[in-house]
């Protein structure tokens, strides 16, 4: 089955959909509020520039891709499945359990897929570390944490929770395997009243496992950074570093046998990871789902990341 896609919202992020939706050969439309926009990508990509009523009434537009603000998800999603397309939303899912309900259920209505971005699974770095911990070559996971910092860019319409942590927040329940026991969360506004710029969440697993997320625009260098402790093993996953050095291994040990425990030291050692772009794998994985696979982000995975959002800003 070749699925064809319109991409709706061409802007920061979704013009990289548009992109690599028509290196894969799946565009067949593009949506935007600005209609010079639009006309723009379509020229460029040799798609056809449509409102978004046009694109779900137009027989060869099989899926929507939804890169619009998260508070228009719901309403966009549920009017694409009741015209039967498919439908990938960009993160966070929605802003509410309610409204996410709300598409999972119109979703499985209309027998069509429902897939969240949460691009960091996609991540060739992350998909070899989550294989490592679920294959327990860390041993039991004693506590995992996430940087995801740098310099701007500054919202107004979003906090640095909501714009950065559900990557974080993905990935981390991804690695514990389990949904948190506790979640609590705090941040700051420093440059715009009420918007947080920075944002820290803890969380706390069933079994004693721990995790926290620190997330800031207001940082004065780029950290994109994950740890992992386990019992036998310790891992990096940092996305701004290059070639081995993003994912690497600690054998560290621990004498307890003495009055007081003494570490000893090992040289780090890569973790092998494939070399295709995060994006373009989601993007494959989407049409994929569409023509009958099932996709690793659906809306129960969304729903468990939203969940820890919302108890965070509680």
């Amino acid at each position: 089955m070749s699925v064809k896609v319109a991409v709706v919202g061409c802007g920061h992020w979704g013009k990289n959909h548009v992109r690599n939706f028509a290196q894969l050969g799946a565009l067949a439309a593009v949506v935007d509020p600005h209609a010079p926009t639009a006309q723009r990508f379509a020229d460029e990509y040799g798609a056809a520039a449509l409102s978004f009523d046009q694109a779900l009434e137009h027989k060869d537009v099989d899926a929507v891709v939804i890169a619009a603000p998260a508070e228009l998800h719901a309403d966009l999603a549920v009017r694409a499945f009741d015209a039967g397309k498919h439908v990938f939303v960009e993160k966070p899912i929605a802003l509410t359990l309610e409204e996410a309900e709300t598409m999972k259920a119109a979703s499985l209505r209309a027998g069509k897929t429902l897939m969240v971005g949460h691009l960091l699974q996609y991540h060739p770095a992350f998909v070899a570390l989550r294989d490592f911990v679920g294959a327990g070559k860390l041993g039991t996971l004693r506590y995992a944490y996430s940087h995801r910092c740098s310099l701007g860019k500054f919202r107004t319409e979003e906090n640095a929770l909501w714009s950065f942590a559900p990557h974080d927040v993905s990935m981390l329940l991804a690695l514990f395997g389990k949904a948190p026991d506790s979640v609590t969360g705090t941040g700051g506004s420093f440059v715009t009243d009420g918007v947080e710029d920075e944002c820290r969440v803890d969380m706390t697993f069933p079994g004693g496992g721990r995790a926290h997320v620190f997330a800031s625009w207001l940082h004065p260098f780029k950290e994109h950074r994950l740890i992992v402790v386990g019992e036998t093993g310790m891992a990096v996953f940092e996305d701004s570093a290059n070639g081995d050095e993003k994912l690497r291994l600690y054998r560290h040990t621990i004498d307890t046998s003495g009055a007081a425990p003494v570490p000893a030291k090992a040289d780090w050692e890569p973790i092998p990871y494939g070399d295709d772009e995060p994006l373009r794998t989601e993007c494959q994985h989407f049409l994929d789902a569409c023509a009958g696979g099932k996709a690793l982000t659906d809306a129960d995975e969304a729903m468990r990341v939203l969940d820890v959002l919302l108890k965070a800003s509680a």
